[in-house]
């Protein structure tokens, strides 16, 4: 074992059960503060929404039931309006201790509550038949005021939240269980995400006594397996992480069973996980916990949608646009090198569906004559105009009909040659996980350099990153970045 060591006996030198009440004593206080404030908001903004409405000039829009309404009119509107929103917002875990510490995941969480909360609200009072009858006008205006009241509000709590004295007091004393490579390199990571739940107070020895892997110098260790319960009963902790993947079953009920007498939270890091971590997913099978990855962004029937009626609107606009430039350059190419200005190359798509992908020709016709292998830079292969091309990325718009064709999309991780893959898979970890989605014509990877002959490893973990965050906003910012960045290019 590495690292200094601590008995229980000296745990007196540890904040105690009284710091750990303390902490969630200031959490709750800071949830019930927070609600109350949430509350004035949601109701300010229902109450100033009807005075625009129908006390300004915006009263001579709209239906002649809807002008003379006084505040009073909308009491019963405000209430129901005020309940769904305060429902949703709960809902959607906006006083977790991950959204108070993450500005990003409230901003997300605060935008699905408005949108539950319009729709719910503009349904129940046509179910309802509320009199006076809803106005239409007063409802998108209270969904404006509230997105951005509480947007303003949220954005002042997080910057007083995420100054480091207070962001410690909201986190979460945890203590580790056993050691691991992957564990030891996650935390290297989340230590310093200032919206990370947990601070590690300490790590103790797993039952077998050693550590699959050196604890670093900086963590304590506070002492073996069996002081565990001590330890808990002193109040080191409020959460104990299992890091050692090694653990019978046995001693994994048995450190559950202990958290839950002494009011521990117990958590597992299933550390066998090494990609597409955010797609993990528990859900109970006949009764039995399964764990899986199953919960990435693209499994979602919506998003597939979503992104499926991007690709076709910008695939038709790519062909459109496209035409006269692979006309122009179509004549460069076969005045340089007679032969067909199209190369069809069979690519490795989606679920490991073979496509054909098509490009304009960069290379001499006997190009590969001597077999596969990566484009280099100054590659003598390469036509004049085909480096130009390659450089600018014209050789790809012909994939726009790729695109149409439902092979390929706008943007995600660049297909490969089936041959190659047969190559990468052995050799790359996490490779074919890439395949989770379909190919696109530009990437996460390609707009941060690594194109061609570049590292292959980095290359898959940039994908996998587009991959578990996928959202149309980071489709569009790939697709920007496109047409300005050329690192990588040959």
């Amino acid at each position: 074992m590495s690292g200094p060591h601590h008995s229980p006996e000296r745990a007196h030198e540890l904040p105690l059960r009284q710091t750990a009440s303390t902490s969630k004593s200031t959490y709750h206080r800071l949830v019930a503060g927070t609600f109350a404030a949430d509350f004035f908001l949601v109701t300010f903004s229902l109450m100033f929404a009807q005075w625009l409405r129908f006390e300004t000039p915006i009263s001579q829009f709209g239906v002649q039931a809807e002008e003379s309404m006084v505040m009073a009119d909308y009491f019963g509107h405000f209430a129901v309006g005020v309940a769904i929103m305060m429902a949703a917002l709960i809902n959607f875990r906006v006083y977790s201790r991950e959204s108070l510490l993450s500005f990003t995941t409230t901003m997300r969480n605060l935008v699905k509550a408005s949108l539950v909360w319009i729709a719910g609200f503009l349904a129940l009072t046509l179910v309802l038949k509320f009199d006076p009858p809803i106005s239409r006008v007063f409802c998108g205006i209270g969904l404006l005021l509230l997105l951005t009241l509480l947007s303003i509000w949220r954005s002042i709590l997080w910057s007083v939240i995420s100054r480091k004295a207070n962001a410690s007091s909201l986190r979460q004393r945890a203590l580790v269980v056993g050691w691991s490579k992957d564990f030891s390199r996650a935390v290297e990571t989340f230590s310093q995400a200032g919206d990370r739940p947990f601070d590690i107070v300490g790590v103790i020895t797993p039952p077998e006594g050693e550590f699959e892997t050196p604890v670093p110098k900086n963590m304590p260790v506070m002492g073996s397996y069996d002081s565990l319960e001590a330890l808990l009963q002193l109040g080191v902790c409020q959460v104990v992480l299992v890091a050692d993947d090694g653990l019978k079953s046995t001693n994994l009920m048995s450190i559950a069973a202990l958290c839950e007498k002494e009011m521990v939270e117990f958590k597992l890091v299933p550390t066998c996980f090494q990609v597409l971590l955010s797609g993990l997913h528990l859900e109970p099978v006949g009764g039995i916990p399964i764990l899986g990855i199953s919960r990435l962004p693209l499994h979602s029937t919506l998003n597939q949608v979503l992104k499926r009626g991007i690709d076709i609107a910008g695939g038709l606009v790519g062909c459109l646009l496209a035409a006269p430039v692979i006309a122009i350059f179509g004549i460069m190419i076969y005045r340089e090198s007679p032969g067909p200005i199209f190369y069809r190359q069979r690519r490795l798509g989606a679920n490991g569906k073979c496509f054909d992908m098509i490009k304009l020709r960069s290379m001499k016709l006997d190009a590969e004559s001597s077999g596969v292998g990566w484009t280099v830079k100054d590659d003598p292969r390469c036509l004049k105009v085909g480096a130009f091309m390659r450089k600018t990325n014209i050789d790809e718009i012909p994939q726009f009909w790729n695109v149409l064709m439902g092979d390929m999309s706008l943007v995600g991780p660049r297909p490969e040659r089936p041959e190659l893959i047969e190559e990468f898979k052995e050799e790359i970890p996490h490779y074919n996980a890439r395949h989770n989605i379909k190919p696109g014509i530009t990437g996460w990877a390609q707009v941060n350099g690594l194109r061609g002959d570049t590292d292959l490893s980095e290359r898959v973990r940039y994908d996998l990153h587009y991959i578990e965050n996928w959202n149309v906003a980071f489709d569009f910012q790939i697709m920007a970045l496109t047409f300005v960045k050329r690192e990588g290019a040959c």
